[in-house]
Protein backbone atom coordinates (compact mmCIF):
# COMPACT_ATOMS: atom_id res chain seq x y z
CA UNK A 1 0.00 0.00 0.00
CA UNK A 2 1.14 3.56 -0.70
CA UNK A 3 2.21 6.14 1.88
CA UNK A 4 -0.22 8.48 -0.12
CA UNK A 5 -3.26 5.95 0.28
CA UNK A 6 -1.92 4.99 4.16
CA UNK A 7 -2.34 8.22 5.36
CA UNK A 8 -5.91 8.53 3.65
CA UNK A 9 -6.63 5.39 5.43
CA UNK A 10 -5.63 6.71 8.21
CA UNK A 11 -7.09 10.39 8.05
CA UNK A 12 -10.24 8.62 7.49
CA UNK A 13 -9.86 6.18 10.40
CA UNK A 14 -9.28 9.35 12.74
CA UNK A 15 -12.32 11.14 11.50
CA UNK A 16 -14.53 7.79 12.02
CA UNK A 17 -12.57 7.36 15.57
CA UNK A 18 -13.53 11.13 16.12
CA UNK A 19 -17.46 10.09 14.66
CA UNK A 20 -17.83 7.49 17.19
CA UNK A 21 -17.11 4.56 14.87
CA UNK A 22 -15.85 1.64 16.03
CA UNK A 23 -13.33 -0.03 14.28
CA UNK A 24 -15.83 -2.61 12.50
CA UNK A 25 -17.96 -0.25 11.28
CA UNK A 26 -15.17 1.98 9.90
CA UNK A 27 -13.53 -1.43 8.05
CA UNK A 28 -17.48 -2.28 7.25
CA UNK A 29 -18.49 1.21 5.70
CA UNK A 30 -14.80 1.35 3.68
CA UNK A 31 -15.61 -2.09 1.80
CA UNK A 32 -19.27 -0.47 0.86
CA UNK A 33 -17.17 2.42 -0.47
CA UNK A 34 -15.01 0.22 -2.48
CA UNK A 35 -17.54 -1.67 -3.86
CA UNK A 36 -19.52 1.37 -5.42
CA UNK A 37 -16.22 2.56 -6.36
CA UNK A 38 -16.02 -0.72 -8.56
CA UNK A 39 -19.38 -0.42 -9.77
CA UNK A 40 -19.13 2.59 -10.97
CA UNK A 41 -15.57 2.01 -12.92
CA UNK A 42 -17.66 -1.10 -14.40
CA UNK A 43 -20.37 1.10 -15.59
CA UNK A 44 -17.92 3.75 -16.94
CA UNK A 45 -15.87 1.18 -18.76
CA UNK A 46 -19.51 -0.25 -20.29
CA UNK A 47 -20.44 3.29 -21.33
CA UNK A 48 -16.87 3.40 -23.20
CA UNK A 49 -16.79 0.06 -24.97
CA UNK A 50 -20.09 0.63 -25.96
CA UNK A 51 -18.57 4.25 -27.17
CA UNK A 52 -15.80 2.74 -28.85
CA UNK A 53 -18.20 0.02 -30.78
CA UNK A 54 -20.39 3.04 -31.93
CA UNK A 55 -17.51 5.06 -33.42
CA UNK A 56 -15.81 1.79 -35.06
CA UNK A 57 -19.86 1.58 -36.33
CA UNK A 58 -20.21 4.93 -37.54
CA UNK A 59 -16.45 4.97 -39.29
CA UNK A 60 -17.67 2.08 -40.85
CA UNK A 61 -20.94 3.68 -42.03
CA UNK A 62 -18.77 6.84 -43.19
CA UNK A 63 -16.00 4.29 -45.07
CA UNK A 64 -18.73 2.39 -46.88
CA UNK A 65 -20.54 5.77 -47.80
CA UNK A 66 -17.22 6.76 -49.05
CA UNK A 67 -16.78 3.53 -51.17
CA UNK A 68 -20.36 3.63 -52.43
CA UNK A 69 -19.55 7.05 -53.93
CA UNK A 70 -16.34 6.26 -55.49
CA UNK A 71 -18.31 3.81 -57.16
CA UNK A 72 -20.89 6.20 -58.51
CA UNK A 73 -23.96 5.66 -56.09
CA UNK A 74 -25.44 8.16 -54.25
CA UNK A 75 -27.05 7.02 -50.94
CA UNK A 76 -29.57 10.48 -51.08
CA UNK A 77 -30.38 9.59 -54.83
CA UNK A 78 -31.05 6.51 -54.31
CA UNK A 79 -33.42 7.54 -51.21
CA UNK A 80 -35.08 10.01 -53.00
CA UNK A 81 -36.13 7.18 -55.99
CA UNK A 82 -37.58 4.61 -52.89
CA UNK A 83 -39.75 7.22 -51.94
CA UNK A 84 -40.75 8.00 -55.56
CA UNK A 85 -40.95 4.40 -55.81
CA UNK A 86 -43.65 3.68 -52.79
CA UNK A 87 -45.39 6.90 -54.04
CA UNK A 88 -46.15 5.44 -57.43
CA UNK A 89 -46.65 1.90 -55.69
CA UNK A 90 -48.97 3.51 -53.62
CA UNK A 91 -51.16 5.15 -56.95
CA UNK A 92 -50.67 2.04 -59.09
CA UNK A 93 -52.53 0.14 -55.99
CA UNK A 94 -54.86 2.98 -56.18
CA UNK A 95 -55.38 1.97 -60.03
CA UNK A 96 -55.79 -1.45 -59.09
CA UNK A 97 -58.31 -0.95 -56.51
CA UNK A 98 -60.19 1.33 -59.52
CA UNK A 99 -60.02 -1.07 -62.24
CA UNK A 100 -61.13 -4.21 -59.49
CA UNK A 101 -64.04 -1.40 -58.87
CA UNK A 102 -64.65 -0.86 -62.62
CA UNK A 103 -64.53 -4.38 -63.33
CA UNK A 104 -67.62 -5.91 -60.71
CA UNK A 105 -69.85 -2.78 -61.87
CA UNK A 106 -69.05 -3.81 -65.69
CA UNK A 107 -70.11 -7.49 -64.31
CA UNK A 108 -73.06 -6.44 -62.26
CA UNK A 109 -74.38 -4.32 -65.39
CA UNK A 110 -73.07 -7.46 -68.22
CA UNK A 111 -75.70 -9.86 -65.66
CA UNK A 112 -78.42 -7.01 -65.78
CA UNK A 113 -78.09 -6.84 -69.61
CA UNK A 114 -78.07 -10.52 -70.11
CA UNK A 115 -81.26 -10.40 -67.84
CA UNK A 116 -82.98 -7.97 -70.08
CA UNK A 117 -81.71 -9.55 -73.38
CA UNK A 118 -83.22 -12.77 -72.50
CA UNK A 119 -86.35 -11.02 -71.46
CA UNK A 120 -86.73 -9.01 -74.84
CA UNK A 121 -85.86 -12.39 -76.34
CA UNK A 122 -88.78 -14.03 -74.71
CA UNK A 123 -91.21 -11.19 -75.21
CA UNK A 124 -90.22 -11.73 -78.85
CA UNK A 125 -90.31 -14.95 -79.09
CA UNK A 126 -94.49 -14.68 -77.57
CA UNK A 127 -94.95 -11.77 -80.10
CA UNK A 128 -93.41 -14.56 -83.22
CA UNK A 129 -97.23 -15.62 -83.82
CA UNK A 130 -98.00 -12.03 -84.79
CA UNK A 131 -95.59 -12.17 -87.41
CA UNK A 132 -96.55 -14.99 -88.72
CA UNK A 133 -99.85 -13.30 -89.13
CA UNK A 134 -97.93 -10.80 -91.28
CA UNK A 135 -97.46 -7.83 -88.68
CA UNK A 136 -94.68 -6.48 -88.13
CA UNK A 137 -92.77 -6.58 -84.94
CA UNK A 138 -89.72 -3.84 -84.33
CA UNK A 139 -87.12 -1.80 -82.09
CA UNK A 140 -88.56 1.60 -82.22
CA UNK A 141 -86.86 4.83 -80.74
CA UNK A 142 -86.30 2.07 -77.61
CA UNK A 143 -89.19 0.59 -77.40
CA UNK A 144 -90.88 -2.94 -78.98
CA UNK A 145 -93.44 -1.93 -81.37
CA UNK A 146 -96.01 -3.84 -82.93
CA UNK A 147 -97.12 -2.51 -86.01
CA UNK A 148 -100.66 -2.48 -87.45
CA UNK A 149 -101.08 -1.24 -90.77
CA UNK A 150 -103.75 1.41 -90.77
CA UNK A 151 -104.78 0.83 -94.57
CA UNK A 152 -106.25 -2.84 -93.30
CA UNK A 153 -107.56 -1.10 -90.07
CA UNK A 154 -109.43 1.92 -91.47
CA UNK A 155 -111.15 3.15 -94.62
CA UNK A 156 -108.85 6.03 -96.01
CA UNK A 157 -110.13 9.21 -94.41
CA UNK A 158 -112.00 7.38 -91.34
CA UNK A 159 -111.64 6.14 -88.11
CA UNK A 160 -114.11 3.26 -88.43
CA UNK A 161 -112.54 -0.11 -87.92
CA UNK A 162 -113.11 -2.40 -90.82
CA UNK A 163 -113.64 -6.04 -90.27
CA UNK A 164 -110.49 -6.97 -91.19
CA UNK A 165 -109.20 -4.79 -89.07
CA UNK A 166 -111.44 -6.49 -86.24
CA UNK A 167 -109.47 -9.60 -87.10
CA UNK A 168 -106.15 -8.16 -86.73
CA UNK A 169 -107.25 -6.62 -83.56
CA UNK A 170 -108.44 -10.12 -82.55
CA UNK A 171 -105.28 -11.50 -82.82
CA UNK A 172 -102.94 -9.68 -81.43
CA UNK A 173 -105.47 -9.31 -77.98
CA UNK A 174 -105.75 -12.90 -78.19
CA UNK A 175 -101.58 -13.04 -77.96
CA UNK A 176 -101.66 -10.52 -75.35
CA UNK A 177 -104.54 -11.55 -73.48
CA UNK A 178 -103.11 -15.13 -73.00
CA UNK A 179 -99.94 -14.58 -71.80
CA UNK A 180 -99.56 -13.41 -68.54
CA UNK A 181 -96.25 -11.30 -68.78
CA UNK A 182 -97.79 -9.80 -71.59
CA UNK A 183 -100.94 -8.95 -70.37
CA UNK A 184 -99.46 -7.93 -67.66
CA UNK A 185 -97.69 -5.13 -68.73
CA UNK A 186 -98.67 -1.46 -70.70
CA UNK A 187 -98.85 -0.37 -73.73
CA UNK A 188 -99.27 2.87 -76.01
CA UNK A 189 -102.02 2.39 -78.34
CA UNK A 190 -100.20 5.44 -81.15
CA UNK A 191 -102.17 6.85 -84.54
CA UNK A 192 -99.76 8.10 -87.45
CA UNK A 193 -100.88 9.21 -90.53
CA UNK A 194 -98.90 10.16 -93.82
CA UNK A 195 -97.97 13.83 -94.87
CA UNK A 196 -101.14 14.71 -96.88
CA UNK A 197 -102.64 17.69 -95.35
CA UNK A 198 -106.24 17.03 -94.05
CA UNK A 199 -108.41 20.06 -93.70
CA UNK A 200 -111.88 20.71 -92.19
CA UNK A 201 -113.99 17.93 -91.97
CA UNK A 202 -114.92 16.24 -88.22
CA UNK A 203 -111.08 15.34 -87.31
CA UNK A 204 -109.55 18.75 -88.40
CA UNK A 205 -106.06 17.86 -89.20
CA UNK A 206 -103.76 14.68 -89.00
CA UNK A 207 -103.45 15.23 -85.35
CA UNK A 208 -107.19 14.56 -84.81
CA UNK A 209 -107.20 11.95 -87.17
CA UNK A 210 -104.69 10.04 -85.55
CA UNK A 211 -106.00 10.33 -82.48
CA UNK A 212 -109.05 9.10 -83.57
CA UNK A 213 -107.77 5.83 -85.19
CA UNK A 214 -105.79 5.13 -81.80
CA UNK A 215 -108.79 5.48 -79.70
CA UNK A 216 -111.01 3.37 -81.46
CA UNK A 217 -108.05 0.49 -81.95
CA UNK A 218 -107.81 0.71 -77.91
CA UNK A 219 -111.94 0.97 -77.38
CA UNK A 220 -111.79 -2.32 -79.34
CA UNK A 221 -108.85 -4.05 -77.28
CA UNK A 222 -110.03 -3.15 -74.29
CA UNK A 223 -114.14 -4.13 -74.82
CA UNK A 224 -115.42 -7.48 -73.02
CA UNK A 225 -114.66 -10.45 -75.60
CA UNK A 226 -118.20 -11.08 -77.31
CA UNK A 227 -118.56 -13.44 -79.95
CA UNK A 228 -120.98 -10.96 -82.43
CA UNK A 229 -119.46 -7.54 -81.44
CA UNK A 230 -115.91 -8.91 -80.94
CA UNK A 231 -113.38 -6.80 -78.51
CA UNK A 232 -110.28 -7.92 -77.09
CA UNK A 233 -110.27 -8.02 -73.32
CA UNK A 234 -106.96 -5.97 -72.22
CA UNK A 235 -107.30 -4.39 -69.07
CA UNK A 236 -107.87 -0.73 -70.03
CA UNK A 237 -105.98 0.26 -67.09
CA UNK A 238 -103.15 -0.63 -68.93
CA UNK A 239 -103.50 1.14 -72.51
CA UNK A 240 -103.44 4.41 -73.42
CA UNK A 241 -103.78 6.34 -76.46
CA UNK A 242 -101.92 8.99 -78.10
CA UNK A 243 -101.71 10.65 -82.00
CA UNK A 244 -98.95 11.97 -83.28
CA UNK A 245 -100.21 13.14 -87.16
CA UNK A 246 -97.64 12.57 -89.63
CA UNK A 247 -94.89 13.48 -87.24
CA UNK A 248 -93.19 10.24 -86.46
CA UNK A 249 -92.64 8.38 -90.42
CA UNK A 250 -91.44 5.41 -90.61
CA UNK A 251 -90.41 5.73 -94.58
CA UNK A 252 -90.09 8.72 -97.03
CA UNK A 253 -94.18 10.32 -97.70
CA UNK A 254 -92.05 11.09 -101.16
CA UNK A 255 -94.23 7.76 -102.92
CA UNK A 256 -97.01 6.22 -102.58
CA UNK A 257 -96.07 3.17 -100.51
CA UNK A 258 -93.92 5.14 -98.23
CA UNK A 259 -97.14 7.31 -97.78
CA UNK A 260 -99.33 3.81 -97.43
CA UNK A 261 -96.52 2.91 -94.75
CA UNK A 262 -96.55 5.73 -91.90
CA UNK A 263 -100.28 5.50 -91.95
CA UNK A 264 -100.59 3.05 -89.19
CA UNK A 265 -101.19 2.40 -85.70
CA UNK A 266 -98.74 1.44 -83.58
CA UNK A 267 -99.29 -0.81 -80.34
CA UNK A 268 -95.99 -0.20 -78.19
CA UNK A 269 -94.56 -2.36 -75.45
CA UNK A 270 -93.56 0.19 -72.35
CA UNK A 271 -90.70 -0.52 -71.05
CA UNK A 272 -90.01 -1.32 -66.87
CA UNK A 273 -87.11 1.11 -65.81
CA UNK A 274 -84.69 -1.91 -65.77
CA UNK A 275 -85.13 -2.18 -69.52
CA UNK A 276 -84.16 1.47 -70.63
CA UNK A 277 -81.46 0.64 -72.44
CA UNK A 278 -80.37 0.63 -75.99
CA UNK A 279 -82.52 -2.70 -76.99
CA UNK A 280 -80.92 -2.46 -80.40
CA UNK A 281 -77.74 -3.34 -79.07
CA UNK A 282 -79.10 -6.96 -78.26
CA UNK A 283 -80.55 -7.28 -81.85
Amino acid sequence: MSIRKLLSVGVCAALLAGCGYSEDEWKAQLSKYDQLAQKQKGTEDERNKTQADLDIALKQISDLKDQLQKMGVNLDTINQQLEQTGSANAQLTKNVEELQRALKEYQERAAQLERIKQRFELLRAKLQKLTDLGLKVEIRRNRMVIRLPGDVLFASGDDKLSKEGNKVLDAVAEVIRNDKQLAGRYFQVAGHTDNKPLKGGRFGDNWGLSAMRARQVLLYLVHPVDPKEGGGGLAAERLHAAGYGDTDPVAKNDADEGRKQNRRVELVLMPDVEEMLDLKSLI
